[in-house]
């Protein structure tokens, strides 16, 4: 099951993650919130994360303090 979030307007999104290459070759993972699941699909918030919101209702994942 995928980890979703209710924002405070009450629209659902679903935690993703994806490997992309940055130009130096490193690889990077990026975690989005989408509206549907789709591939990359999270169970739960990665260790040392945590859900906020922004003023305009999307949810972001920042690093806990």
């Amino acid at each position: 099951m995928a980890f979703s979030y209710t924002n405070s307007k009450g629209k659902t999104y679903i935690l993703h993650h994806k490997q992309t290459t940055l130009k130096n070759g490193s690889q990077q993972t990026i975690y989005f919130f989408a509206k549907e699941a789709k591939e990359g699909a999270l169970d739960a918030v990665p260790a040392g994360y945590e859900v906020s919101e922004s003023k305009n209702g999307l949810p972001v994942l920042k690093k806990q303090k």
